[in-house]
């Protein structure tokens, strides 16, 4: 089994080096991701893209963070683009969709095929120091309204998006990058306010990823969603319906971490029913998570069977996307 179809991974440096052969010849990740830090231009980012998929035998999922203004890796490489709560200021459906159409040709443009957006969290104010204009409204029609064209635009250039973060950061109050926030608001309130994009959008949605916020009303603990299967099982998969792929936010963030190290943080993610884990910086997190993810699998059959059933989710998803490059 291609226990690798599991990860995306992230790296340092721009362009390839021996060690980054060796850990992409023996991870075979389903996914690369780059960032500011990966990218100095278009050319160097193509080079550096096309070097990843040669040391993969599957095709790879190209990623980036690119969301315009606060989230914008190509900003030294091609100007800054507009945030997502200036264009939905405009109010104009046709500018919704050119945003995410020009985002969408510029990761093209750089080798990428994937693009971590559009946003679903609601614009609270619980959560207004931490998101910004990164949220676009505390209606959630008013967001799916945004992120249908923003995904359309997307599409029309080739690009597969992904909502986040699921199941809403709209009232969390903290940074998951560095600590673990609590959501403390009932199934109930949540299904009619913050999970209403990611009902309305489940067939439109290529990718969703799972926060490392806790909902202790919802889990009767301060489990992460990422670690969650009451959340990405129960609710994501069976009770909205999604069938598309589920990944965790970076699995070295803070809010995570705080709650379990890299081994039981990636091996919670897939048992809970999660489809990809991304690991974005340290390569040492990268093996630690292989290993245990090949450990688990050879240990346990229904862990194998689990991780067995994404990695076909993966590949499927990657010959219906994808054609090899």
């Amino acid at each position: 089994m291609n226990i690798g179809q599991l990860l995306i991974i992230g790296f340092d440096g721009t362009e390839m080096s021996p060690r980054l052969d060796s850990l992409l010849t023996k991870i075979q990740p389903a996914g690369v991701i780059l960032f500011a830090r990966n990218i100095t231009g278009a050319e160097q980012t193509h080079t550096l893209l096309r070097e990843c998929q040669k040391r993969v035998a599957t095709p790879l999922f190209t990623c980036v963070d690119l969301e315009g203004g606060t989230v914008d890796r190509f900003r030294d490489v091609l100007g800054p683009a507009p945030s997502p709560a200036e264009v939905f200021a405009t109010g104009s459906r046709a500018l919704f969709r050119k945003h995410g159409r020009v985002i969408g040709e510029n990761c093209r443009a750089l080798g990428f095929n994937v693009d971590f957006a559009p946003v679903l969290d609601l614009a609270y104010e619980a959560s207004r120091s931490v998101m910004s204009s990164r949220a676009v409204s505390d209606d959630p029609k008013q967001v799916v309204i945004y992120a249908r064209e923003f995904l359309r635009g997307l599409r029309e250039a080739g690009i597969l998006g992904c909502g986040k973060h699921f199941p809403g950061l709209g009232e969390a109050t903290l940074d998951t990058h560095h600590e673990l926030p609590s959501v403390e608001k009932p199934l109930r309130k949540l299904w009619e306010e913050d999970l209403v994009p990611y009902r309305l959008l489940r067939r439109e949605l290529p990718f969703v990823m799972v926060s490392h916020a806790a909902f202790p009303a919802v889990t009767k603990q301060r489990t992460p969603a990422s670690l969650s299967k009451k959340w990405i099982t129960d609710i994501l998969r069976k009770k909205i319906g999604y069938r598309g792929l589920i990944c965790s936010d970076d699995l070295e963030m803070g809010g995570v971490l705080a709650s379990a190290p890299i081994e039981p943080a990636i091996l919670g993610h897939i048992r809970s029913g999660g489809d990809l884990g991304l690991i974005c910086h340290q390569e040492d997190f990268i093996l630690r998570a292989h290993e245990a993810l090949v450990r688990e699998a050879e240990r346990d059959g229904r862990f194998a069977r689990r991780a067995q059933e994404s990695a076909g989710r993966v590949l499927a998803a990657k010959k219906k996307a994808l054609r090899h490059k």
